[in-house]
């Protein structure tokens, strides 16, 4: 993970995707402010295999 102060990169993953049965994944890679956001991000991002906006939660 690149560092440049109090942001760092996170990955945000689809939380609807596996539970639909179809290959693939949907991520995608972000930066926040750890100092501000301590805790996982959750944000609605467009899933374009599923077709349609999801929940995509910060993984590790």
């Amino acid at each position: 993970m690149a560092k440049r102060g109090n942001r760092v990169q996170v990955i945000l993953e689809c939380t609807e995707h596996k539970e639909s049965g179809k290959p693939g994944t949907s991520r995608y890679i972000t930066t926040k402010n750890k100092k501000n956001t301590p805790d996982r991000m959750e944000i609605k991002k467009f899933n374009p295999i599923l077709r349609r906006m999801t929940v995509h939660k910060e993984i590790k």
